[in-house]
């Protein structure tokens, strides 16, 4: 007999459209789930385009009930009362429920879920709710998207916790390979002018967030045009959907506007509609290549991987998880902030009209399977058993307590340390020996007392609280 799902997500959701990568891995995951017999009750953020439920499955229905505030972000600047709603409809679904899954974090109440075994994926590691989710969680098991998150978070919340470890289950996302492949673009001509089919184009298929890097594509596409005569470059980016209603959306856009004319770029940059699923392959399948270079922390980052499949070359900053994801073989990294190095790439990428190896391929069917994905999140969410509440205490250093380096710093090899959650590079030497020195961590002796307590309160090393092996289904791929 199949089990009964109650599902939170505060992102909303749509019966043919996604809102980003998060919502697409939730579908996958709840389709297979309903296929396999489990019936699943998703409760979601109302908004325009999603206010009366709806199916993704005869075993999978979306009820849009929550009024969280809308547009993204803030969820919680909303009336007490929507609060109050929310957690009686999620109590309320809970109750009649065998398991509780919280796909995107946000629902920050424990006493909401106390008495139902609860699985949490955190699909975010910037957000306000679901940082506090991480620290208030009392529910029985963590999927996290990468190591990098995985490590991040295990890092600040055992601290606190320190068998928190042991609930975390690292789950790389997967995709359809026979879904995102090359596909002959046709319809996306619907939404995208024609002739960019004969012109070298670039794509920036982000939200409008300026970390994503959209001031860093326009550098790249300059210095394409101006130094290496790429005349008729196109940068095609989508215009996100309250780009009209919302103010800060449209103060996103105003100030780029201005950016690209004073770049002398408004003929380069193609502004169009936000892309539906269907269109998606289509529209990886136009482009030369694909831009990820901002300093947006992902927990994933779906984008360069969808591109790789369909054929387009990503080009990606070693920021968060775009560190480990691929090895170097199969992706083209540059340092974030390095616009020359991102140029050279494209330039070469474009001159020899590559698009992604056979090799490369391979090794995305191998190790980033949907069918793998989908069985290892049902795992958890089906096995998943009530344990007792966390043991919370406040962490108390002394002499024999070790440093590392966070897991969101690395060592650039000619800018010094990068701080993925600053945004910045320091050369601060003393930091780059020790982390260096003590690859397993450094007793507090070996540095400058008042050092050592700047590096732990700007969040360049963290404390080791326990170490505890890693499970292979958690070991990167590779």
């Amino acid at each position: 007999m199949g089990k009964r799902i109650a599902v939170f997500s505060m992102t909303p959701l749509f019966p043919d459209f996604a809102m980003g990568g998060g919502q697409v891995q939730l579908k996958k995951v709840a389709l297979y789930l309903g296929e396999q017999g489990h019936r699943l009750r998703i409760l979601s953020t109302r908004r325009k385009g999603s206010a009366t439920p709806f199916r993704w499955h005869e075993n999978v229905e979306i009820q849009p009930v929550l009024r969280f505030k809308q547009p993204y972000p803030e969820p919680y600047f909303t009336p007490l009362y929507h609060i109050a709603n929310a957690m009686r409809y999620v109590g309320g679904a809970i109750a009649e429920a065998d398991v509780h899954y919280s796909h995107d974090g946000g629902l920050i109440f424990p006493y909401v879920y106390r008495d139902i075994p609860t699985v949490i994926s955190l699909r975010s590691i910037i957000y306000p709710e679901t940082m506090q989710c991480a620290y208030l969680f009392q529910g029985d098991e963590w999927i996290l998207p990468s190591v990098h998150t995985r490590a991040s978070y295990e890092a600040v919340v055992s601290q606190f916790a320190p068998a928190v470890g042991e609930r975390m289950h690292a789950i790389y996302n997967g995709f359809d390979w026979d879904y995102y492949r090359y596909t002959e673009p046709r319809a996306i001509f619907r939404l995208v002018p024609a002739e960019v089919a004969n012109q070298p184009t670039l794509l920036f298929p982000h939200r409008p967030e300026e970390p994503k890097g959209i001031y860093q594509a326009l550098q790249v596409a300059r210095k394409l045009r101006r130094d290496y005569g790429w005349r008729d470059l196109r940068v095609l980016a989508p215009r996100w959907l309250d780009s009209d209603s919302a103010s800060g959306n449209r103060a996103y856009y105003d100030r780029l506007q201005r950016r690209i004319h004073e770049a002398g770029l408004d003929e380069v940059f193609v502004f169009h509609d936000w892309i539906s699923e269907d269109l998606i392959p289509e529209y990886y399948s136009l482009a030369d290549v694909t831009l990820c270079i901002g300093s947006l922390v992902e927990t994933f980052g779906n984008t360069v991987f969808e591109s790789l499949g369909c054929g387009t070359p990503a080009i990606v900053s070693r920021v968060g998880p775009y560190r480990e994801l691929l090895p170097d073989a199969h992706i083209d990294r540059v340092d974030f902030g390095d616009i020359e190095g991102a140029a050279a790439m494209a330039h070469r990428i474009l001159s020899e009209r590559r698009r992604t190896s056979a090799a490369t391929m391979s090794y995305l069917r191998a190790e980033f399977s949907q069918d793998a994905m989908v069985k290892a999140y049902a795992k958890v969410i089906l096995n998943a058993k009530k344990r007792p509440p966390l043991e919370y205490r406040l962490p108390r250093f002394n002499d024999s307590t070790r440093y590392t380096l966070a897991p969101w710093c690395y060592v650039s090899r000619s800018k010094g340390v990068y701080h993925d959650f600053l945004g910045r590079y320091t050369t601060d030497e003393k930091l780059v020996e020790a982390s260096q020195k003590h690859p397993e961590g450094f007793p507090s002796a070996a540095v400058d007392r008042a050092q050592l307590s700047n590096w732990l309160d700007d969040g360049y090393v963290v404390p080791r609280v326990r170490t505890r092996p890693q499970k292979a289904s958690e070991a990167p791929p590779g």
